[in-house]
């Protein structure tokens, strides 16, 4: 037995472990702060043991006792599933027990899952207290509600602050042992990544919290954030993608309403240049998971924006995360907990992110149902936004049909023809539902924010779910409004010609709205829009803006920009049909415009403009 100079006695891991008998359940560290030389140890001691059973979450090194030579003598228990475990709890060898992870501690702590032995690592102490380093989550409240605890001490191993702190009485056995922590690399991005991450950055807004998971899409999402203004975090865990946004002070947790100025994690997991931004600094705090994961702690944090990721989405908002069929695949975790976290928060949301398709896109994860046997982790009424590399469906507070339309739109293209067939079979959709389905993907570059003597309009491209927008703003405006942009007076337009105006596929057809916030929902205001003629060269166009927002240069400002983009398409020609009354639209050409061919037919202009030589104003620009 050593001391050091702290007054520890060290004893060796065998020394350590011989406190192990059979039918015991031993808890071992989670992600990167596993006690490698611990579980070693560990695998070499059970062999004359029988029914030990290991209980831990995410761990990211070797799991010898995974292996079929260990059957009957060790049995892991995966609270979540990762790759070091996969297989055996595919194969039967290993369970896995679906679980909320803030609820975790407290099933320690109430006798539900006690703890024999929990093997950990640790710091050197300083005044009587180790630091639990990279990892506090579950590990804190194992380690306090077991029996015997066992601590690798380990001169590598980070000091993190926050309530991240193991008093040296509260640890039984001291092993000495110096290796590095755990590393994951840093993912590569892809193009799908990168467009699920531009599709994600729309939703964050300055001042937001956030909570990102691991992996190529959070990182995506990160690197998307660089011009965004003072950004918080609170989430379950981090990795390197923060970094450049704390250097560059994007992240700075400012505009946080509970740790003001503090990164929040109960976890991380990177390389070592993670682990030395977060060795004894001020900015991390590091607590146990029933408090960072706690849903009403997380929705203290004013605009609190949660992103996870899902192996499917079926057409009702169905999240699939933990399973595919009867094949589990990773765990509930902390997801849920902070999809309701982010519903609680004031002006918060949730976002799912996945690729649209798997298996080298021979498979859609946007799905009629869920594969038989799969588990639904987050449910129909929790899910908010799904975000594909095609796009972005709102589903929050919509219908079945409209949540169907939504994400048959952000399917890939390749797919949707079925999704919607089969969507019609099961009554989700009308079977003569008008969908845009060849269209590529959502054209995010087209948004624009513009104000209008202090009005901020939000312009985008119309999708088929603003159907119900477009009734609200055609039914809402005066017949004069009406009259202006059909030529005729219309009373009320059919479901079919309602589908065909929101269904634009962005080439034949093009449409831009104008929305405002009018409380909690986006409101329809203004919509500008083309259909390309037979000749490929010149499109009809057509413009409307509400009575209530007339006379503030909305108008003038969507024809530019519905010229701007019909130019970069490549039409030459616009083509419009005015009213011989409608003295505004005919100034508005020729204010942009200057000179138009124009023919009379009875009381109204037939108005070509050529645009190949026109220059459109910086305005429109994004």
């Amino acid at each position: 037995m050593a001391k050091n100079s702290s007054g520890i006695n060290f004893v060796t891991a065998e020394k350590a472990l011989d406190c192990l008998k059979s039918g015991q359940r031993v808890f071992i560290g989670s992600g990167t702060a596993e006690p490698q030389h611990l579980v070693r140890v560990f695998s070499e001691k059970v062999s004359p043991l029988a029914d030990i059973e290991v209980v831990h979450i995410l761990t990211v090194g070797t799991a010898p006792y995974a292996d079929r030579s260990f059957v009957g003598k060790v049995r892991h228990n995966a609270l979540f599933i990762g790759a070091n475990m996969r297989e055996a709890v595919g194969a039967g060898l290993a369970d896995y027990t679906p679980c909320f992870l803030h609820e975790i501690p407290k099933m320690f702590r109430n006798g539900k899952l006690p703890i024999d032995v929990a093997l950990i690592q640790t710091t050197y102490p300083r005044q009587g207290l180790c630091s639990l380093g990279v990892a506090v989550d579950i590990i804190k409240a194992a380690a306090e509600s077991a029996s015997y605890v066992i601590a690798q001490v380990n001169d590598q191993m980070p000091w993190t602050n926050g309530d991240s702190y193991i008093h040296v009485d509260d640890i039984d056995a001291f092993v000495e042992y110096s290796e590095p922590i755990l590393e994951l690399d840093i993912p590569e991005n892809t193009a799908v990544a990168a467009w699920i991450g531009k599709y994600v950055s729309r939703l964050i807004e300055d001042g937001s919290t956030l909570q990102l998971g691991i992996g190529a899409i959070p990182n995506a999402v990160l690197s998307e954030l660089g011009n965004k203004r003072n950004l918080g975090i609170h989430s379950e865990m981090v990795s390197d993608g923060i970094l450049p946004l704390i250097e560059s002070g994007v992240i700075n947790g400012k505009c946080k309403t509970i740790h003001r100025n503090k990164i929040v994690v109960s976890f991380c997991m990177g390389t070592k240049a993670l682990y030395d931004a977060v060795n004894d600094s001020p900015l991390f705090e590091f607590y146990p998971c029933d408090y960072v994961n706690d849903p009403f702690v997380i929705a203290k944090n004013n605009k609190m924006v949660s992103i996870n990721s899902a192996l499917q989405v079926d057409l009702t908002g169905q999240v699939a995360a933990d399973s595919i069929g009867t094949r589990f695949y990773s765990g509930v975790g902390g997801q849920v907990d902070f999809i309701r976290g982010a519903a609680g928060s004031k002006g918060g949301r949730s976002i799912i992110g996945l690729p649209a398709t798997a298996k080298g896109g021979t498979v859609s994860r946007i799905v009629p149902v869920l594969t038989e046997g799969t588990g639904v982790v987050t449910t129909r009424a929790d899910v908010d936004f799904v975000v594909t590399e095609y796009g972005i469906a709102s589903l929050k507070g919509k219908t079945i049909r409209e949540r169907a339309i939504a994400l048959i739109q952000i399917a890939h293209p390749s797919f949707r023809k079925s999704l919607a067939e089969r969507a019609a079979e099961l009554g989700y959709i009308d079977s003569n539902q008008i969908l845009p389905l060849e269209a590529e993907r959502y054209r995010v570059d087209l948004e624009r924010n513009r104000e209008f003597g202090g009005l901020n309009v939000f312009f985008r491209p119309i999708k088929p779910t603003d159907e119900k927008k477009l009734r609200e703003l055609f039914y809402s405006q005066s017949e004069r409004t009406t009259y202006m942009r059909f030529g005729m007076h219309v009373k009320n337009l059919s479901s079919e010609q309602f589908q065909k105006l929101v269904a634009i596929d962005y080439h034949n057809s093009m449409a831009i709205g104008g929305f405002v916030k009018v409380g909690g929902r986006e409101r329809l205001i203004a919509v500008g829009r083309y259909y390309l003629e037979y000749d490929g060269t010149s499109a009809e166009v057509a413009f409307t803006v509400h009575d209530e927002y007339q006379g503030r240069g909305i108008g003038k400002y969507m024809v530019e920009l519905i010229g701007s983009i019909a130019k970069k398409e490549g039409i030459t020609k616009l083509k419009a049909v005015v009213l011989d009354e409608n003295i505004r639209m005919k100034q508005i050409f020729k204010e942009l415009f200057g000179s138009f061919e124009q023919e009379r037919v009875g009381d109204r202009l037939c108005i070509t403009i050529d645009i190949a030589s026109w220059h459109d104003a910086q305005t429109v620009q994004d």
